[in-house]
């Protein structure tokens, strides 16, 4: 079957960001695996690319589907969804990824793809209703124009309020869901082994270590990769229902459409886990300095409660279908770590300035890709 030009332009470039959301987020697999010394840098990213290509494994096999690339799929209703604006959100979400990594700010890269979408299907839905007031009242202002097409945009169900609410919620929940759970960790721990000599429980937990950031980056495959399956899947799903009118998706319920075309392009949940696993091969050393130093200092039975309570929570999310971010959870499980400790041991400076980035990556993407759409527009 042949395949649109920019259904192909966009698979091509849901896999770039996948790629580049690998190396950018590597340091949230690696970070405090690397900070304890338990492994350089380049073992750390080798050992955090098996475990998320191993994601497709457990996804495809033991779970036996694919919930978080479901739940993006259909974060913005099916009628406002067309190529120009899957292919504007991915193109806002890149250059956004692109920024914060070069700043070595620790943003999240599944917020900036979720913003990317929701802006430009928004913008899509304005243009639209731009022009049909227009053609029913071209006599008006263009600026009362642009006043009637906003009411109009409000009146309309662009978002499918009931996936995306729990994805903001987990902006805030997240990060203390892996910072409590890090503070239970570490006291269970620290009681534990508070007998055992300190040479001796040192060795034992960078052994841990292992087990604990492999476990992470499991949870970081398993969430991440989804999330480009869901953009493939909602440009795909759009093909096959709106340009080919396939009568086999169309007798489909909404919900079993992902479904259907995970079944029938099972290549493309392959190469998305192995695209992500490629991405953090390439690593990402200036946002593994501000995750695993610049926050609190990291010792191996500190880094162990932090990857096992992030991997928790990945887990957590990954079963009730809510994208979430790694970079917000794994911060949470530092900080809680930090807590632990002392509450002057946690850089709150720092800390604020990452919640600043995790707040404005939604909206800034949502702005960017709304713009990019218009451009799209205007030179189609």
């Amino acid at each position: 079957m042949d395949l649109p030009i920019l259904l192909i332009i966009i698979i091509v470039l849901a896999l770039i960001f996948d790629y580049i959301n690998g190396f950018h987020d590597a340091a949230n697999s690696i970070a405090t695996i690397v900070s304890t010394k338990v492994l350089t840098p380049f073992q750390a990213v080798l050992w955090a690319a098996v475990w998320n290509f191993a994601a497709f494994f457990l996804a495809a096999y033991v779970i036996g589907e694919f919930k978080i690339g479901n739940t993006i799929a259909k974060s913005v209703n099916t009628d406002f969804i067309n190529l120009e604006v899957i292919f504007a959100g991915l193109v806002a979400a890149i250059a956004w990824n692109l920024l914060t990594w070069w700043f070595g700010i620790p943003s999240s890269s599944s917020h900036t793809l979720i913003g990317g979408f929701l802006g430009a299907a928004l913008m899509h839905a304005l243009v639209t209703d731009y022009h049909l007031i227009a053609l029913a009242q071209p006599n008006l202002e263009i600026f009362d124009k642009l006043i009637l097409a906003f009411k109009q945009l409000f009146t309309q169900n662009v978002v499918r309020y009931d996936k995306v609410i729990p994805i903001f919620l987990f902006i805030f929940l997240a990060p203390l869901i892996g910072s409590a759970i890090s503070i239970v960790i570490t006291l269970f721990i620290v009681n534990v082994s508070k007998r055992s000599s300190p040479r001796k429980a040192d060795n034992a937990f960078k052994k841990l270590q292992l087990l604990s950031s492999a476990a992470f980056s499991l949870g970081h495959g398993l969430n991440d990769a989804q999330k480009v399956m869901g953009i493939i899947g909602a440009a795909i799903i759009f093909h096959h229902t709106k340009t080919l009118q396939d009568p086999v998706y169309l007798a489909l319920d909404s919900s079993h459409q992902f479904n259907y075309f995970v079944d029938h392009y099972f290549w493309v949940p392959f190469v998305s886990f192995l695209m992500i696993s490629l991405g953090t091969m390439s690593g990402g050393w200036k946002i593994v300095k501000t995750m695993g130093t610049r926050i609190t200092k990291v010792t191996p039975l500190e880094g162990v409660a932090a990857e096992t309570a992030g991997a928790i929570t990945l887990f957590i999310s990954e079963h009730f279908g809510i994208p979430v971010s790694t970079t917000h959870t794994i911060t949470g499980a530092i900080i809680g770590v930090g807590v632990t400790k002392r509450v002057s041991a946690v850089r709150w400076g720092i800390t604020v300035s990452l919640l600043w980035a995790w707040i404005l990556t939604i909206p800034i993407s949502a702005m960017v890709a709304g713009l990019t759409y218009l451009v799209v527009v205007f030179v189609k």
